[in-house]
């Protein structure tokens, strides 16, 4: 790798033996994907992944104080994904105690670092920090140094900057110092679709499950999306970027797409069209039945398959404002009055939430027995008693990495107002 002037410094410890450290570990992550040099994060903010307080992560909080003890701080301010703990979501009181007891007891102590270190606020908590509200959206061609997955394949897809799906620790390695390798999705090379896909069903397909078939296709690589542009435009409005943000992370988490081109919508497919899909490209067609088989091939892994479910998550990746004003008046036309007969966890960032309540559909959708809160329900999951439990979830993220059940956007709807029956 070929270093400028002033990083061959910083690795030669002219900035000090923590910074030293910091550039010596994003040279040998560069060297080992053949990276050619590093470049400047251009990027306002950062966001990094790990935001949760686990016992068993010590030897990152050990990294963190070090950092601070030398008195090396994060050159941008930086959103963190959400917190794992909420009293409003239900858990009981055995539950309650492997959270507090056993599991996220360092949570409070690990807050405290991230603020330290360069936290943009207490409510910059949530894997859509791209949200308007949240004030993390990064402009198109930006370098970042990110981490989360549904993240990293927002602002590559949808916003049109650049990041490669980096891991946790080397988000905040990047931003500390100022620069990340050039590799992968930050090339113009890297960005080109070696996978042709074309949608050919007879209605829109569902966000999650489309994603999900492509990621599992297409793996690591970057497809090339035509004709959804048929079912959900080719503006990149509210509902056509929530449809997006919940495509992304199911292509992200059922493979390890880092970017999509979707023909005529996103940014970099608008502009460069076909010249973006590289020669020998494959090509994958989905259809109705295609769709079908990918759903009818998910594992049920609860100890009953036919068990009632005891708790329903919809907001993995977080919900977006417009998507929770949807579901809410969904929901009053299914329940009429009635409240919902399983309990339901509608997830969103803080400040959606907060803008949320500000508005008349809080107090309706309330009135339904959803709770809303900002917790990340696959934290929640992780407690041994809850993940035997029958949980049920509109999000293929969710449900690749927990027992949750995967229903659609419309079955979620029915079992929630009808017992659990679809």
């Amino acid at each position: 790798m070929i270093l400028t002037k002033e990083q061959q410094a910083i690795l030669d410890g002219e900035k000090g033996e923590t910074l030293a450290k910091v550039m010596k570990t994003l040279v040998m992550y560069g060297d080992a994907f053949e990276a050619e040099k590093l470049v400047p994060i251009t990027s306002k903010y950062n966001h990094l992944v790990t935001s949760f307080g686990l016992k068993v992560m010590s030897p990152v909080y050990d990294l963190m104080q070090k950092l601070l003890d030398a008195g090396v701080a994060s050159g941008q301010q930086f959103s963190v994904d959400p917190r794992p703990l909420d009293k409003n979501v239900p858990a009981n009181f055995l539950q309650n105690l492997v959270f507090n007891k056993f599991m996220y007891t360092k949570q409070d102590f690990y807050e405290k670092q991230l603020k330290e270190l360069g936290l943009m606020n207490d409510d910059a908590f949530s894997c859509t920090c791209y949200m308007d509200e949240m004030g993390n959206k990064p402009k198109m061609g930006e370098v970042l140094s990110w981490a989360e997955s549904s993240a990293v394949v927002y602002a590559n897809s949808v916003l049109g900057a650049r990041c490669n799906r980096n891991s946790g620790i080397i988000d905040i390695m990047g931003s500390i110092v100022g620069y990340v390798p050039y590799f992968g999705l930050l090339t113009d090379e890297g960005r080109k679709a070696t996978w042709i896909v074309k949608i050919n069903t007879t209605k829109k397909p569902e966000a999650q499950l489309l994603g999900s078939a492509i990621g599992m296709k297409v793996m690591e690589d970057v497809p090339y999306v035509s004709g959804l542009d048929k079912w959900i435009g080719t503006e990149l409005n509210d509902a056509a970027c929530a449809y997006l943000k919940d495509f992304g992370a199911a292509t992200a988490s059922n493979g390890a797409v880092g970017l999509y081109h979707i023909e005529n919508l996103t940014p970099e497919a608008v502009s460069l069209g076909a010249k973006l899909i590289a020669e020998g490209a494959k090509e994958y067609v989905i259809d109705d039945a295609e769709l079908e088989r990918v759903k009818n091939n998910y594992p049920v892994i609860w100890k009953n398959p036919d068990a009632a479910p005891k708790l329903c998550f919809v907001g993995c990746p977080h919900l977006s404002l417009e998507q929770l004003k949807d579901w809410t008046v969904k929901l009053e036309e299914k329940l009429q009055g009635k409240k919902v007969v399983i309990p339901t966890v509608f997830t969103a960032a803080p400040k959606v939430l907060k803008a949320f309540n500000e508005t008349e559909y809080a107090k309706r959708l309330e009135k339904t027995g959803v709770i809303t809160s900002y917790i990340c329900p696959l934290m929640y999951m992780n407690n041994p008693l809850c993940k035997t439990m029958p949980v049920i979830t509109s999000s293929n993220k969710l449900r690749t990495y927990t027992s949750a059940r995967y229903y659609t956007d419309a079955e979620i709807l029915e079992a929630i107002t009808n017992g659990g029956k679809r």
